[in-house]
């Protein structure tokens, strides 16, 4: 099997190193990754500048090209140069992409642009403590997951977020539960006004969410598709005469 690897902290990100680990398990690895943090940037593409990629040198000995774009470009540059690839893996982020996160999520969206060329795709994501990650406990999980989802009949796409210390795995849905987000004033040094956007939860999340699952040291493993059309108000609305 041959496996690509991105994400969105950049080619230096300790979580990618970890995952292409994991992943050599399974098959050939190459990483294409940004050259910077491209955290939150969600599925962006470069249209206005030309690309380029180089490789570099990473531990491990990993074959890695790092790329003046987008992790969305990332992955369409990586194809481009591979030819063709049997599964794309973007990760591990530095931080959890649960409930709405998956909207700007720039882990994601490396996953997404996977599945628009065909090839099936996994985002990982961790939660942080605060303190510097380490993936000891992670990496038997994260290969549990990658050997589940490359057998038989599997979701193409899936959004897996990894507990601090996890005690199973399973199935989950999206939280999509209110969030408060807000701008937040504040000042700089030379008294100039700057601004920050914060999110946190409004509610509890419900059972079978992946925060839900987060919450109980579960391993969430959610299936996501790309269409974005609401069928529920679809059928409801379909028939409806609309006036000129």
């Amino acid at each position: 099997m041959r496996i690509l690897v991105s994400n969105d902290d950049g080619i230096f990100s300790p979580g990618l190193v970890a995952l292409a680990e994991v992943a050599s398990e399974f098959g050939e690895t190459i990483i294409f990754a940004p050259d910077f943090e491209q955290s939150a940037v969600g599925h962006a593409i470069t249209i206005k500048r030309p690309l380029q990629y180089h490789r570099v040198k990473l531990m491990k000995g990993f074959e890695a090209y790092r790329v003046n774009g987008t992790p969305a470009d990332c992955v369409a540059l990586g194809l481009f140069h591979l030819g063709n690839v049997d599964l794309i893996l973007s990760g591990i982020n530095l931080g959890s992409n649960l409930g709405s996160d998956i909207w700007h999520s720039g882990t994601v969206a490396a996953a997404k642009q996977g599945v628009i060329f065909g090839t099936p795709s996994i985002a990982f994501s961790q939660v942080l403590n605060g303190e510097e990650p380490t993936y000891e406990k992670q990496k038997p999980y994260i290969a549990r997951v990658i050997k589940l989802l490359t057998s038989g009949n599997q979701p193409p796409l899936v959004n897996v977020n990894l507990p601090e210390n996890p005690k199973g795995i399973c199935w989950t849905h999206q939280s999509v539960r209110h969030y408060n987000g807000k701008v937040v004033e504040s000042e700089d040094p030379n008294g100039r006004r700057n601004y920050w956007f914060a999110a946190t939860p409004l509610t509890n999340p419900d059972e079978g969410s992946d925060r839900w699952a987060i919450d109980h040291d579960l391993v969430s493993l959610t299936p996501l598709r790309m269409s974005l059309t609401d069928d529920e108000w679809l059928n409801r609305l379909t028939g409806q005469i609309i006036e000129s």
